[in-house]
C-alpha cells in the first residue's frame, strides 16, 4: 500500500464531507424527495465461513423450517439458495402496500463479467439480472445494489475473501462496484454493508479478519471513492460508530447515507445500556447532521419496525430523515416465505397508519 494513495483518499474523503445528497445522480423516475420504504432481499445468503454445526449439510436446503433455515444459511453454500417464484411474490407484495424501494443483497449470486470465478452454481447472469431489475422497476420498485465489504460477511468474495487489502482485493472491488453500477443503470445508492467487522462476530468463522485504524478508513475510502465517482451515493451499515464515535464523527463523510441498526422493543426505558446504546445513535447521528435510513427488523420480535418509526421520527430532522428500511435476516427460501411476509406487512401497517 503506498503512503501517497493512503494520503490521496484521505484528502478526497475529506473533501466530501459536506457534499450535499442533489449532488448524486437521481435515476429511477422518481422525486428526489421520495421518503423511502424499503426492504432488504437475498439473491445471495453466502455471508459467513461459519465451521460449527447447521441442521443441514446439504448444498441445497429442503426443509420447511425456517429457523433451521437461517441456521443452515451461516454456512457457505456453493449453490444458490434462493426461491425465484417466492422472491416474485414479495416483491408484488412490497408494491402492493405501497413500499418503493428494494436492497438487493447480490454476493455470489451473480457471474459478473469481471469476475465470474466468485459466482456460485445457478448464479444469474447479468443479462438474467438487467431483466429482473426491469421487472422491478415496472412494479414500481427503486432497486439499489447492495455489496457487503465488511470482512466480517466476506464469504460470497470467494478466493478474494482471504486477500483483503491487498492489491488484489482493491482491483476485484473495484472492477464490481463499476459493473454492478453499470448493471443498475446508475442507481441513486449503492450499500456497501460495512457491518459487524468485530472479532467476536467472526468467533464462529474460520478465517478472521478484522481491520483497524488507518487500515479501516483507507478501505472504506477508496469503496466510497469508486462509488461517489460515478455520481453514486454510498449507503453503509453505521456500526463503526457503536465502537469508535469520536473518530466515526471526525472522519465520516457526510456524503455517505447512513442505517443506524437497532432490532430490539425498547426504545424509552432500558434494562441494559448496550440496547441504549444502539438507540442513541441514532440521536447522535442527527446532532451531526447526517442523513440517515433507519433499520428495524422481525428478526427477533413483531413490533420493532413500527417501534423505529415512532422514535425516529420523533428525533430526527425531515430533511435528513430520508425513510426506513425493514429487514428479515433469513434466506429467499420457502421455508421463511411467511418471516418474509410479515415484515413486509408490519410495514404496510406503519404506512397506512401515516397517511
Amino acid at each position: 500500500m503506498k503512503r501517497r494513495d493512503f494520503i490521496q483518499s484521505i484528502a478526497a474523503a475529506s473533501l466530501m464531507a459536506n457534499v450535499p445528497q442533489s449532488l448524486f445522480a437521481e435515476k429511477s423516475g422518481k422525486q428526489k424527495n421520495d421518503f423511502i420504504w424499503a426492504n432488504l432481499l437475498h439473491l445471495s445468503y453466502n455471508m459467513w465461513e461459519d465451521h460449527t454445526p447447521a441442521p443441514y449439510q446439504d448444498s441445497v436446503f429442503t426443509g420447511n423450517d425456517c429457523r433451521e433455515a437461517y441456521l443452515w444459511a451461516h454456512k457457505y453454500h456453493p449453490d444458490l439458495s434462493f426461491d425465484k417464484k417466492m422472491w416474485d411474490r414479495l416483491l408484488i407484495r412490497m408494491a402492493d402496500v405501497g413500499m418503493n424501494m428494494v436492497l438487493i443483497d447480490l454476493g455470489d449470486g451473480v457471474k459478473y463479467d469481471s469476475h465470474p470465478e466468485i459466482a456460485v452454481n445457478g448464479a444469474w447472469s447479468p443479462s438474467q439480472l438487467k431483466k429482473e431489475l426491469k421487472t422491478i422497476r415496472e412494479l414500481g420498485l427503486e432497486p439499489i445494489p447492495k455489496l457487503n465489504f465488511s470482512t466480517g460477511h466476506k464469504a460470497w468474495l470467494g478466493p478474494y475473501q482471504r486477500m483483503i487489502s491487498s492489491d488484489t482485493y482493491y482491483k476485484v472491488c473495484s472492477n464490481l462496484i463499476h459493473e454492478v453500477i453499470d448493471l443498475f443503470d446508475k442507481p441513486r445508492f449503492f450499500h456497501l454493508g460495512m457491518d459487524e467487522e468485530t472479532a467476536e462476530n467472526q468467533r464462529t468463522h474460520q478465517n478472521v479478519v478484522v481491520r483497524q485504524g488507518d487500515l479501516w478508513w483507507h478501505d472504506f475510502y477508496f469503496l466510497t471513492e469508486q462509488v461517489e465517482k460515478q455520481n453514486v451515493r454510498s449507503w453503509i451499515w453505521s456500526d463503526y460508530v457503536w465502537s469508535f464515535p469520536d473518530e466515526f464523527f471526525k472522519k465520516m463523510p457526510k456524503s455517505v447515507l447512513q442505517s443506524n441498526w437497532y432490532y430490539g422493543t425498547q426504545f424509552e426505558k432500558f434494562d441494559n445500556a448496550l440496547n441504549e446504546k444502539y438507540v442513541r445513535i441514532y440521536d447522535r447521528l442527527e446532532e451531526h447532521g447526517f442523513d440517515q435510513v433507519p433499520t428495524g427488523s422481525n428478526h427477533s420480535n413483531d413490533i420493532n419496525f413500527r417501534e423505529t418509526v415512532t422514535y425516529c421520527e420523533k428525533k430526527i430532522a425531515p430533511e435528513r430523515l430520508k425513510g426506513f428500511m425493514q429487514t428479515v435476516w433469513r434466506p429467499t427460501l420457502p421455508a421463511c416465505q411467511q418471516k418474509h411476509i410479515d415484515a413486509i406487512d408490519q410495514v404496510a401497517e406503519v404506512i397506512r397508519n401515516r397517511s
